[in-house]
């Protein structure tokens, strides 16, 4: 082969060397442009699932403060049901002792 020819093969192989080149630096900036886009909305769906999640968490633990709190406030008012129960039985005892008392002050001024 003469070396014309051949130099001209050797500049075709080369210019096709570049292509393939170039074709694989494009084809490998789109795939990290699309694994990009993929982390991206991988990202997003991880972020909206974790403020779903919180959502749900705060909800529970706001039923369960309510259900405590609930629960507080019947507990109080069984309690203060019993004093004032206790108190209403207490009542002529009390009057009791308030008018012998009464009674015993005014006879030791006389």
């Amino acid at each position: 082969m003469p070396r014309p020819e051949v130099l001209e093969r050797i500049k075709t192989a080369e210019g096709e060397a570049d292509d393939i080149i170039a074709e694989a630096e494009a084809d490998r900036e789109e795939r990290i442009a699309e694994a990009r886009e993929r982390a991206e909305d991988i990202r997003q769906d991880a972020e909206e699932e974790a403020r779903e999640l919180e959502t749900e968490r705060l909800e529970a633990a706001r039923e369960e403060i309510e259900t405590e709190r609930d629960r507080i406030l019947e507990d109080g008012e069984e309690a203060r049901e019993r004093l004032r129960s206790r108190a209403e039985e207490r009542v002529d005892d009390v009057v009791d002792f308030v008018l012998e008392r009464f009674t015993e002050e005014v006879h030791a001024q006389t």
